[in-house]
């Protein structure tokens, strides 16, 4: 009965961390693993182990951030830098999430083309007015409930890592030692490039935002905690909520990915299939659990995964938007009472839908976004890092030397990933 106790309670602190952590998994998240394991087989799963602990610092400071002031990412931006900066780091993320929500509108729509056929435009159209439909009209409470049972949709790959033969030691050995298994015929730029969209479909820009202004979310509808921040064991035990939160988030963000590029690895690469061009392709790797199903398995994967991710990309710039221009945003709001945030809402996702339209090779548009997003996020994360060792916004709650270490660290990762990409692609 303790214990039953003991896990409720655990359950019910996890919140923005295990949301933020899912909706990292998404369609774009899904094809860049995929095609990283078909096309690489285990040689970028270093990537992974790297990341994982540089994810959870990142999100850690983005949700602290959020709690300790009270505002958003893009609030504190301005506090800090100059408006012109602001405005163009989220301009940029704004970008970023509308090719982002484009991409996986459009990998939706395909699930659903390669289960029952159809014209895809119809599901298009489906998938963006559903998307905006969840978010203007449910409430903030009902969105959290259905988000995190949409994260169930992502355990097909690691059922595949139970059911297939793994061969363990090779894959540690080519992990360790990448640059021992590079496969022929692939060029430098097309292996750092992979490396931007891995590290940019794990560390992305718009989960710092949403996680931060999920914490803003739960202290607006907590008016005591205001005051409760200023007692010591009170933030404590709060900050030690959010580490858990985003410990748990994130671990099991990089413990799908990393399931994925193995199942990949093992049922594509080894089999012969070295670049995934199509969404058939990709679902050939659920055949080992699936076997005849695999294509209903991976077209669940895909939508539960995208319709998770949109809400998140949408509401991350409306946020982010929000913020900038002191309007004002709030998922808890009705739509009169925050216009200009659930307009942003509305605006990225429909014109992502458009863009859905465009005759893009599915895969390939999930791939770019994640690269899209990993440069985008090298000078947003440096903006995070000034801001949480900044006493004026952070006050007492200034990250610790640890923290700092792990921060930076993740900036110069992607920042050098990015700077590789672009000069080997000259």
């Amino acid at each position: 009965m303790v214990n039953n106790k003991t896990a409720q309670n655990f359950v019910r602190r996890l919140g923005p961390g295990l949301i933020t952590g899912a909706a990292d998994d998404d369609p774009s998240g899904i094809a860049t693993y995929s095609q990283a394991g078909s096309q690489f087989r285990f040689g970028l799963v270093w990537t992974l182990l790297i990341t994982t602990p540089l994810m959870i610092g990142i999100q850690m400071l983005s949700a602290r951030i959020g709690w300790v002031t009270g505002e958003g990412l893009a609030a504190n931006i301005n506090k800090m830098f100059p408006r012109w900066l602001t405005t163009t780091l989220v301009g940029l993320l704004v970008v970023a999430n509308t090719i982002n929500i484009a991409a996986d509108v459009g990998a939706m729509a395909e699930a659903v083309r390669l289960l029952v056929g159809g014209p895809l435009a119809l599901y298009v159209v489906g998938f963006g007015v559903l998307c905006i439909a969840t978010q203007v009209f449910f409430s903030y409470e009902r969105t959290v409930r259905i988000l995190k049972w949409l994260t169930l949709a992502l355990f097909a790959y690691v059922a595949v890592i139970l059911t297939v033969n793994v061969p363990w030691r090779q894959a540690i050995s080519e992990s360790l030692h990448p640059w021992s298994f590079f496969p022929i015929g692939v060029s430098l730029k097309d292996y750092t490039a992979m490396v931007v969209a891995v590290l940019g479909t794990t560390i992305s820009p718009y989960l710092f935002f949403w996680q931060a202004a999920q914490e803003v979310e739960d202290n607006n509808r907590r008016p005591e905690s205001q005051a409760l921040r200023l007692h010591q064991e009170y933030a404590a035990e709060h900050l030690t909520r959010i580490k858990q939160d985003t410990y748990v988030g994130m671990t099991f963000s990089n413990v799908i990915a990393l399931c994925i590029v193995l199942a990949t690895a093992v049922t594509l690469n080894m089999q012969g299939i070295t670049d995934i061009q199509t969404s058939s392709q990709a679902a050939e790797a659920l055949r080992p659990v699936a076997g005849e199903f695999a294509f209903a398995v991976f077209a669940l994967g895909i939508i539960g995964t995208g319709l998770l991710a949109v809400p998140v990309l949408a509401g991350s710039a409306a946020y982010a938007v929000s913020e900038l221009y002191g309007w004002k945003a709030s998922l808890s709001h009705e739509f009169h009472e925050a216009k200009g945030f659930y307009l942003i809402i509305i605006a990225a996702t429909g014109i992502g839908t458009v863009m859905g339209f465009l005759e893009v090779d599915p895969i390939k548009a999930l791939v770019w976004s994640a690269i899209v997003n990993g440069v985008i996020s090298v000078p947003i994360m440096a903006a995070l890092m000034w801001i949480g060792q900044s006493e004026r916004l952070m006050g007492q709650y200034t990250i610790s030397p640890r923290h700092r270490f792990f921060g930076w660290a993740a900036t110069v990762v992607m920042a050098v990933a990015v700077m590789l990409m672009f000069a080997t692609s000259f």
